[in-house]
């Protein structure tokens, strides 16, 4: 998250199973993989849209449907800036996912 073009650490995200399992689900279709690797690529400075059109070759009506779907569960946000429509990812929401995905790493393991 960004305060203007600050960023703005946040504490821990800590995800319970439905939640992950819903934000897990987004990123289970290849084209909002895409997406959200592209903006994850961008960093704190976020992409245009035609950007992120242009790097994976689709659509702008395919595009604005994923992108939906990325921000109805809050993985992605927008920001107009004049004409340009800036996306951004929510780091906080794909480090959440990341320690909910390991966070018991090898805790069974014998030997």
């Amino acid at each position: 998250m960004t305060n203007g073009r600050i960023p703005v650490i946040l504490p821990a995200m800590i995800l319970d199973d439905d939640t992950a399992a819903r934000l897990l689900g987004q990123l289970g279709n290849r084209t909002r993989l895409g997406i959200v690797r592209q903006l994850v690529r961008a960093g704190n400075s976020g992409m245009p849209v035609g950007e992120i059109q242009k790097a994976l070759g689709i659509p702008n009506s395919t595009l604005s449907h994923h992108l939906a779907h990325l921000r109805s569960v809050g993985l992605v946000w927008q920001q107009r800036e004049s004409t340009v429509l800036r996306c951004f990812v929510a780091f906080d929401k794909i480090g959440a996912i990341v320690r909910f995905l390991t966070e018991e790493c090898c805790v069974a393991e014998k030997g």
